[in-house]
């Protein structure tokens, strides 16, 4: 998928069978996070997104994207529950994963209002050797897009767990 360039429309079903589509957030920033129950990268980073949900008051939409192979539903659903995300979406076939082009949880990509992408890779610049996050590379794209201006970084490397497309 390329930057700059609408994102496709997409239906995918949450834990408890409903579709959701993307088309139907059109308005709202949308953040597209490539999510793992079992990642500790995704762990930690679902408290920074939703922390930052919460200050942006509604005008910014999570769709997380359970694409594992490996990740059973009750598994998705248990850590889904314990760490409060609010809606999980399955992508058992990892169609939507591939399209986007994720290739690690947390992998995470910013569309404007009118469904462009506007930002993807990294939550923070935490990684193997950096333990202290000195940048918020998602924060600092949707709080461009909030307030109209162009995002100095569009792009940066994901950095977490590889999503599991084969068992």
């Amino acid at each position: 998928m390329e930057l700059h360039q609408p994102a496709p429309d997409f239906e995918l079903p949450d834990l408890q069978g409903r579709l959701h589509r993307l088309y139907d957030t059109r308005g709202k920033i949308i953040i597209v996070n490539f999510w793992s129950a079992e990642c500790p990268h995704s762990a930690r980073t679902d408290r920074v997104i939703l922390d930052l949900l919460e200050e942006w008051n509604g005008e910014v939409e999570l769709l997380s994207i359970a694409a594992n192979r490996n990740e059973s539903a009750q598994m998705v659903e248990e850590a889904a529950k314990a760490r409060r995300v609010p809606r999980i979406l399955i992508d058992a076939q990892h169609i939507l994963a591939d399209q986007f082009e994720a290739m690690t949880t947390p992998h995470v990509f910013v569309l404007d209002r009118a469904g462009i992408l506007r930002y993807r890779g990294a939550v923070d610049d935490i990684t193997f050797r950096r333990r202290e996050a000195t940048q918020v590379f998602l924060r600092d794209a949707v709080e461009a897009l909030l307030q109209g201006r162009c995002l100095e970084l569009s792009e940066t490397p994901a950095y977490g767990c590889t999503i599991v497309r084969e068992i």
